[in-house]
């Protein structure tokens, strides 16, 4: 699909299928939000101040949560268990979260971008958040799937909820799946 199509036709959608979404898709997914796209350079799909890349992005499905490490290309598993149902608790009790065959958490180690900037360094992560989230939306779009940001969240239940290090904050929830 080309980008002109994919962003005619991104729109957030709450409803889901039930159908789970197979690693492969979620390889495509992740590559596309934060995979390595320069491997001579490091450089990946989304912008970073800097190239210091504060994001991390954990993947939580019906069988289990995987932190997606860029640098392999691969997922390192956190959890076995279906955190839905507690994520969208965190999320302010949304449906979408709890419907959505896999949930996408976007979270930031700012402490990686603060050394280098400073004050500005929560203005950098969060614009940062917004390329991974629409390099996502459209990644999603442009294999049919469909996807609705969400950054209502309890932060501190969200990090409960995905066992985060101290370090670590949660910045947006995308939940993604096939339409219904």
């Amino acid at each position: 699909m080309p980008v002109e199509q994919a962003l005619s036709a991104r729109r957030s959608r709450r409803e889901f299928a039930p159908t789970a979404l197979g690693m492969s898709e979620l390889g495509q997914l992740a590559w596309a939000a934060q995979g390595i796209a320069d491997r001579a350079e490091g450089f990946r799909t989304a912008p970073s101040a800097g190239a210091l890349y504060p994001l991390e992005l954990y993947f939580v499905t019906g069988a289990g949560v995987w932190h997606y490490a860029p640098n392999g290309h691969s997922f390192e598993p956190r959890s076995d268990r279906d955190l839905r149902r507690e994520l969208s608790r965190a999320a302010l009790d949304q449906e979408a979260v709890r419907s959505a065959p896999c949930d996408v958490v976007i979270t930031s180690v700012t402490e990686r971008t603060r050394k280098k900037y400073g004050e500005r360094a929560a203005r950098y992560v969060a614009l940062e958040a917004g390329h991974v989230a629409e390099n996502l939306l459209l990644q999603a779009t442009a294999r049919g799937l469909a996807g609705v940001p969400i950054g209502a969240m309890d932060d501190e239940a969200v990090s409960r909820v995905l066992g985060l290090g101290a370090t670590e904050e949660p910045l947006y929830v995308v939940a993604i799946g096939h339409p219904r």
